[in-house]
């Protein structure tokens, strides 16, 4: 089962940086751990429900599940979560985070999620979001397979 584990960094260059050292947790990065929550197909469908969008639209926004790392090399890599997705997630409450988990596994994006796990991913990516806009970053996701 892949990891994905979402964190925040002040740039591109330093969320690239988590390969040499490791990983972000081991270079001392705010993360959220989470199995098997793919950084493009599950978050852009997670974007779209929270942006009230359609999943093409939210997969064409800049930033979107943007590989950094090379793709040359099987794992990790490391891609970028949307500013806007982050900017969604912000000001997201327990209620909100209800009504989008459940309308996430709806869609078909969350896939192996329930309602009350994808709830539970809502509240952890949310919480990483506001951590993250307080302090001026960005989010980004590190995913070994």
């Amino acid at each position: 089962m892949p990891d994905a584990d979402y964190f925040s960094a002040a740039d591109d260059v330093s969320a690239l940086a988590v390969i040499e050292g490791g990983g972000p947790a081991r270079v001392g990065l705010d993360v959220v751990f989470l199995k098997d929550v793919d950084p493009v197909d599950a978050i852009v469908g997670l974007e779209a429900v929270m942006t009230g969008c359609s999943h093409e639209e939210a997969g064409a926004r800049p930033r979107v599940g943007q590989l950094l790392s090379s793709a040359e090399v099987d794992s990790p890599f490391v891609l970028t979560v949307s500013d806007t997705l982050r900017d969604a997630l912000v000001s997201v409450s327990a209620e909100d985070a209800v009504r989008a988990a459940e309308a996430w596994v709806a869609s078909g994006s969350a896939t192996g999620l329930d309602a009350a796990t994808a709830t539970g991913v809502v509240e952890a990516l949310a919480g990483l979001a506001r951590r993250a806009h307080a302090a001026g970053l960005r989010l980004y996701c590190w995913w070994t397979l």
